[in-house]
């Protein structure tokens, strides 16, 4: 049976109305077919981890080029794919809703919009350009059933101030979010805070940072967990392992350590 984009987005906003899920985040076709092997029921695009396989840092990819990417990966799964968009990739809110709809149209049955502005000296954009970003995004979705996710960057960025996150997240959820996320909370006491103040909203926690348990992720009333570049630094942890022990030494031990090839064809025949 065909699993239509209708179909993907009505399972993914089921998906937030209770329990804990991991949605993890592969970084190309292959990456987001094995993960739909081993049963996971979404997943999440990384901008670092897609940005990594084409040669770039994160946040140096174009929206052409991560237009394509989701497209990609919408069309090789079953599963919903929710976007990281990173900032719409613009400053306007005019065309943050433009390239929202293009993102859209790629497939996804999710997509994040961060208020971070990538200026250390000034990482965040103010309060009320941030919100009207959040808001215009939500305008471009319309009623295509793609859930926007309204991201507080402010841990990632140095700014640990817990009131600002809750004041800012709860202003998204006002402008039309309907799932928060801030990425870099540590503690069970911040995380707990963060997930009171956005209810009934649903919160994306990162794991990584906070180091928790699904099971532990749920009982503070966690929604969803996502892990960021995580698996992508993992699988390059190896690569990089192995390529420089073959660089430096001359040696393959390393090699060794890898998937069996076999298992890989078994599970993409």
């Amino acid at each position: 049976m065909t699993v239509t984009t209708a179909d993907k987005r009505a399972t993914f906003k089921k998906m937030h109305e209770s329990g804990c899920f991991i949605l993890p985040n592969p970084v190309d076709v292959g990456s987001a077919k094995a993960l739909q092997h081993l049963g996971f029921k979404a997943i999440a695009s990384s901008s670092a981890g897609f940005a990594w396989t084409i040669g770039k840092a994160d946040n140096h990819v174009t929206i052409e080029e991560v237009c394509q990417h989701l497209a990609a990966l919408c069309s090789a799964t079953d599963i919903p794919v929710n976007a990281d968009f990173e900032g719409g990739f613009a400053v306007e809110p005019d065309r943050v809703a433009d390239h929202v709809e293009r993102g859209v149209r790629t497939g996804v049955a999710g997509l994040s919009i961060e208020d971070s502005t990538g200026d250390k000296d000034k990482p965040l954009y103010d309060r009320a350009l941030a919100v009207e970003r959040i808001r215009a995004a939500r305008s471009a979705i319309g009623d295509s059933g793609t859930m926007l996710v309204g991201r507080c960057e402010a841990y990632l960025w140095g700014v640990t101030d817990l009131k600002l996150v809750i004041d800012r997240l709860t202003a998204y959820a006002e402008a039309g979010a309907d799932c928060l996320y801030a990425p870099g909370l540590k503690t069970r006491e911040d995380i707990a805070d963060v997930v009171k103040a956005v209810a009934p909203r649903p919160f994306n926690l990162m794991i990584g940072a906070s180091g928790l348990s699904l099971a532990e992720a749920a009982d503070l009333g966690v929604r969803r967990i996502s892990v960021g570049g995580s698996l992508a630094r993992a699988a390059w942890g190896g690569f990089m392992r192995a390529a420089k022990e073959m660089a430096e030494k001359g040696t393959f031990t390393e090699l060794a350590s890898g998937y069996p090839g076999g298992e890989l064809n078994k599970m993409f025949s």
